[in-house]
């Protein structure tokens, strides 16, 4: 099946790009939900899916908004206001969600088996059930996206400002053309092949929202609710270097000014880690390993973030340039 969606010389001007929070969420939560664990990532989601089983996610109503294949809630993915939203405002967005668009979705969602009895109460009243999926969505944020944001983000925002690049030497049309093998651009017309549900311009409002993903490959995702311009979630170029090991080519250097323990601290955070997993890898007390990283995190090399009972830290964006200031932007 193909879709297609027309454009006039305003859709095209008003067509633009956005780091959206809530399409990581989504994305990344299918990926778990395929148990499929693909090469990109793998590393990823051995260290995030018994979180998310600990902490029941994967039998709450997020898991029923958003199945392994087929339909996810549109009211998940509100049109951000500005190319780089927070996660607590596309939040306050869904908790604003009408109600009638709630319902819209769920009726979607039943058509193709999905949903069930976990979601009847926000069936019956979305005002009242919607900060509960909020709340979780932000749990889920917390013990599977957080400690890796940085990362993340990185890519996202390095696609944006590549291809905005590219749509000011080329134009847009180049630029539609090159999001995705599925995705061409004819005469006027976006065209998406391999679509199992249509998407024109009669259902959706003027422009056309771009959103990059580290999660979407190797698909993508469309949203299309009147009068929202319809979005477009893509695999973000170089999405497959976000889970690879980074080198440290400035150790020696870093331990000169932080100290040897620090930089051995910084170094083991390639993954996200907690204060007695530190110490097992590095052999210091975990008395001394939480000092260290109460002042590594004071000097915004490092960030935590609760799992369950325990938090764990990871390595910001700063300190990945601090101990390899030659690594290449994606």
């Amino acid at each position: 099946m193909e879709a297609e969606l027309s454009f006039s010389a305003a859709d095209l001007a008003q067509t633009r790009f956005a780091v959206s929070p809530l399409w990581e969420v989504v994305t990344s939560f299918r990926v778990l939900a395929q148990r499929s664990d693909s090469a990109p990532h793998r590393r990823w989601a051995a260290q995030v899916r018994p979180r998310i089983v600990r902490a029941g996610l994967d039998r709450g109503r997020l898991a029923a908004l958003v199945p392994a294949h087929g339909f996810l809630a549109d009211f998940l993915n509100p049109t951000p206001a500005g190319p780089f939203p927070t996660l607590g405002a596309e939040l306050d967005a869904v908790r604003r969600t009408p109600a009638g668009q709630v319902r819209e979705d769920l009726r979607k969602l039943a058509v193709e088996g999905g949903g069930g009895g976990r979601l009847q109460s926000l069936y019956d009243d979305p005002e009242a059930v919607l900060p509960k999926v909020a709340d979780e969505i932000e749990t889920y944020w917390e013990l599977a996206l957080a400690p890796y944001w940085a990362r993340v983000q990185k890519v996202l925002e390095a696609d944006v400002f590549h291809r905005a690049r590219q749509v000011a030497e080329h134009g847009s049309a180049r630029v539609l053309s090159e999001l995705h093998e599925t995705v061409r651009w004819d005469d006027g017309t976006l065209r998406l092949v391999r679509r199992h549900c249509a998407l024109t311009r009669d259902q959706v409002g003027s422009g056309l929202l771009l959103v990059p993903s580290v999660f979407a490959w190797p698909r993508i995702l469309t949203r299309s609710v009147h009068p929202d311009p319809p979005q477009l979630a893509y695999p973000a170029r170089g999405f497959g270097t976000v889970w690879e090991p980074r080198t440290t080519a400035a150790t020696d250097a870093v331990a000169a000014v932080l100290g040897r323990s620090r930089t051995l601290l910084l170094a083991a955070l390639d993954t996200p880690a907690s204060t007695t997993q530190l110490a097992t890898h590095s052999g210091l007390s975990a008395a001394g390993v939480s000092q260290h990283l109460i002042a590594l995190r004071n000097a915004g090399l490092v960030t935590a973030h609760r799992s369950g009972r325990s938090v764990l830290y990871a390595r910001t964006s700063v300190a990945d340039q601090l101990l390899d200031p030659w690594q290449d932007t994606p």
